[in-house]
């Protein structure tokens, strides 16, 4: 984890994933961390660099004096984007992370390119509630609200309760009592109903069939008036989606921001091989071949390397022990850059043709040390 300091606060972020790949900011909802989202983010970083961070007053973020607002809350956000150097980034927002993500999507549209709204809406309940919610934060602490969020939180059927309250408890001890109230004043003043004609992002609204504190009625709204967007209820799922239903919502947040199998393929293609070569692979497509290159790009890129299972580091030492197997020299000479580019050190390959010197036989394992020997050249060099 990492912090800097920002209008009084330190604001803590935590960054998974390989340095390459594209940007995910993660934005949790107001009495979570950033662990809201630990059950997505193995699936998720195979495919994005993903950023996450902690409101101010929550986790690892120092809390300011209360009252904020949403525009002092989406700068945060942009603060960390221009910490990292990143121009523009994929959003996903949980709750109140939602509206933050939304106001950052319609005032900075540049800098969004893809978005997800979970469990928000344009505005949360009424004023009075918020101030009701602020006053008891700041006499009694966050903790003291743990039953009535569980409650509201999780469905009443979901089996696991008892650690996600486990979770939940753990996450509030860590919230600043004026952090927490600060927040929730934000909430009082914050209406983005008039805003979000202004989103032009490729958006993704997630809602819970039976959440009680965003209605599935709230996220049509938002579904209606964001153009273009994209709708999924999530059946037997309240409030903190991303812990009852980690799997089915990184799933969606997968399909939504990668696309179709044919474009995921393809980024990762040139991620791994580089552009230069998959350039050259398509300026030589002809009618006979088209049809084989696109099998392979929506299959053994588009499938195959962008499951959550392996990371790419992982799949590229595997292919270039099942190309030394095979003898496929001309395939490997382009694996071991790509292995290069996912991280993968000159060592570990080194690791990699060894073991299969063994398993595949020693004149194979000649010839790609070989080869090796002049693609990797000399790391100091």
């Amino acid at each position: 984890m990492d912090i800097f300091k920002r209008r009084g606060a330190t604001i803590a972020y935590q960054i998974d994933g390989p340095s390459g790949a594209p940007v995910l900011l993660m934005a949790n909802s107001l009495g979570t961390t950033m662990a809201v989202w630990d059950h997505l983010v193995p699936a998720l970083s195979q495919r994005f660099r993903v950023v996450r961070y902690d409101h101010r007053g929550h986790g690892g973020s120092g809390a300011t004096p209360g009252p904020y607002d949403i525009e002092l809350l989406g700068e945060d956000a942009l603060a960390v984007l221009d910490r990292l150097g990143v121009e523009a980034a994929s959003l996903c927002g949980l709750s109140i992370g939602g509206a933050v993500a939304m106001w950052v999507a319609a005032h900075h549209p540049a800098r969004v390119e893809g978005l997800v709204v979970c469990c928000a809406a344009a505005r949360f309940g009424s004023p009075g509630d918020w101030t009701e919610r602020a006053r008891f934060v700041r006499k009694h602490g966050p903790t003291a609200l743990l039953d009535t969020l569980v409650q509201r939180w999780f469905s009443p059927g979901f089996a696991g309760l008892d650690s996600a309250r486990r979770r939940v408890e753990g996450m509030l001890e860590t919230v600043d009592a004026e952090g927490y109230a600060g927040c929730c004043e934000a909430l009082t003043t914050m209406d983005l109903t008039g805003e979000l004609a202004r989103i032009t992002a490729p958006t993704l609204v997630v809602a819970g069939a039976l959440d009680p504190a965003v209605p599935t009625a709230c996220a049509l709204e938002l579904a209606t008036a964001i153009s273009g967007s994209t709708l999924l209820v999530l059946a037997e799922t309240a409030h903190l989606a991303p812990v009852e239903q980690p799997v089915r919502l990184a799933e969606a947040l997968l399909g939504h921001l990668c696309g179709p199998a044919a474009e995921r393929g393809d980024r990762v293609r040139r991620r791994v091989l580089g552009d230069d070569h998959v350039d050259r692979s398509r300026a030589a497509e002809d009618a006979t071949t088209t049809g084989f290159v696109d099998l392979v790009t929506r299959m053994a890129w588009g499938e195959i390397w962008t499951r959550p299972g392996l990371d790419t580091r992982t799949r590229s030492c595997i292919t270039v022990a099942m190309l030394v197997a095979l003898g496929r020299f001309d395939e490997l000479e382009l694996h071991l850059n790509g292995a290069r580019r996912n991280g993968v050190t000159r060592d570990e390959l080194v690791e990699v043709l060894l073991q299969s010197a063994v398993y595949c036989g020693f004149p194979a394992a000649n010839s790609a040390f070989t080869l090796a020997r002049r693609v990797l050249g000399d790391d100091d060099a």
